[in-house]
């Protein structure tokens, strides 16, 4: 089997990393039809926090579809999905306990900014340069992580602004991490007096920790100074947590880092242990203004999906996993920070917990993505899978299941130095 005799029947629009034909999976590894076996720190782009083919949610799974697969949750009820209901309520922060189940996170997202509209009876939207919230129209709307989303698809869905979002890429160079706090709420202090009156924004919604946007990890004032305008404008803050939440930070929600609570959370990714949900999680008081047939769904809820993220759940207590997310963590970053005095290209570690990323630049501080390319392509020949971060697409993010190893962050290392030691002179 060779994915080219397939190329013709499938969509050109989903862009392909590579060709490969996986036919199993188990932990940090894949193995494609041909017996060769990777070393996979992708994880689904972060989906698989238990790794491959966890044997808790494979028997969840095998469990649950041998009793029911689907019946459609707004027709009836389920036992997995309204006890993960209960589960979800007890992990969220503040009382962020009230579930609309979706299936990925471009539809939570959509479902997010109907909500808070629906609430408050503004019309405005805002969101942040950098960031990535998927690729409905609505969702598309709000990202800013690269121009090439929202190419040939103007005019989107109205009353949507941007601001700044205190990465070193988007404010003035020279800046420090304060300075760039304050500019940044300066900038969206600005965007109220010039632009838009906050009385009419409905929502700001931000990735508490950027993802698709470098693994910026802003700090704890700016986090907080955004939650202080809302709270004082009476707009909602949304927190998209579908790639930073669910422990990848070593909080369950990467928002708990900031001390801050937003008033809308969407999760997705690794909710379902490699299946596909995601949910919109609010408050009792939010949600009773989302009125029935407001929002909908055919496939969310499903009860096998939901028997997964309960084993998920049973797993990260059962093994504490946010504690290996903080040991594992900060193993990374020690080795990461090595090679970075091995290697000039290599310009900034950053990142918390598991949510790490390598930015590469040339030797005038310029953005090198050609070194990430000959990076990923070197470490893909040597049996390691990689991605990509950043809007000029120079940072190597790292999205090892959270129950990764030392042995496996080793041997994950130990190729990138190899290739490093190959690509970089």
């Amino acid at each position: 089997m060779k994915f080219e005799s397939y190329k013709k029947y499938l969509s050109p629009a989903l862009a392909k990393a590579t060709n490969l034909i996986m036919e199993s999976g188990k932990g940090c590894y894949m193995t494609d039809i041909n017996g060769d076996k990777y070393l996979d720190f992708v994880q689904g782009i972060a989906v698989n926090a238990l790794g491959h083919c966890h044997p808790k949610v494979v028997e969840a799974v095998i469990g649950q579809t041998k009793k029911l697969m689907n019946a459609s949750f707004n027709l009836v009820n389920f036992p997995t999905t309204l006890e993960l209901s209960r589960r979800l309520s007890e992990v969220t922060p503040g009382n962020l306990n009230s579930v609309f189940f979706s299936n990925g996170g471009a539809e939570a997202t959509d479902g997010a900014l109907k909500l808070a509209k629906a609430y408050t009876k503004r019309p405005a939207i805002i969101a942040f340069k950098g960031s990535f919230h998927g690729r409905t129209i609505g969702a598309t709307t709000v990202t800013a992580s690269n121009s090439k989303y929202r190419k040939y698809y103007e005019p989107m869905m109205g009353g949507v602004y941007f601001s700044t979002y205190p990465s070193k890429d988007l404010c003035p160079k020279g800046f420090d991490e304060k300075q760039r706090t304050e500019y940044c709420l300066d900038e969206l202090d600005s965007l109220f007096k010039y632009i838009i009156a906050p009385e009419m924004v409905a929502a700001i919604i931000m990735e508490p920790v950027q993802g698709e946007g470098g693994y910026v990890v802003p700090a704890k004032e700016f986090v907080q100074g955004v939650r202080d305008m809302c709270t004082k404008y009476g707009i909602l803050l949304i927190f998209d947590e579908i790639q930073s939440g669910y422990g990848r930070t070593g909080k369950m929600f990467a928002g708990e880092n900031f001390d801050v609570v937003p008033d809308i959370m969407t999760v997705g990714k690794a909710i379902a242990g490699g299946l596909p949900m995601s949910a919109v999680i609010s408050t009792e008081e939010i949600m009773s203004e989302w009125h029935a047939g407001m929002h909908g769904t055919t496939f969310g809820g499903n009860p096998v999906c939901a028997a997964a993220a309960l084993a998920v759940l049973d797993e990260y207590k059962e093994t504490n996993i946010l504690e290996n997310v903080h040991q594992m963590g900060a193993y990374l970053k020690e080795k990461l920070e090595a090679l970075k005095g091995k290697y000039s290209c290599i310009s900034d570690i950053r990142g918390i917990g598991l949510m790490v990323a390598i930015e590469f630049s040339h030797e005038d501080g310029t953005p090198a993505g050609d070194v990430f390319a000959e990076v990923r392509d070197e470490c893909f020949k040597n049996k390691l899978l990689t991605l990509a971060c950043g809007v000029y697409g120079n940072g190597l993010r790292f999205a090892t299941p959270l129950n990764v190893t030392k042995k496996e962050i080793d041997e994950g290392i130990e190729i990138i130095d190899k290739v490093l030691n190959k690509v970089w002179k």
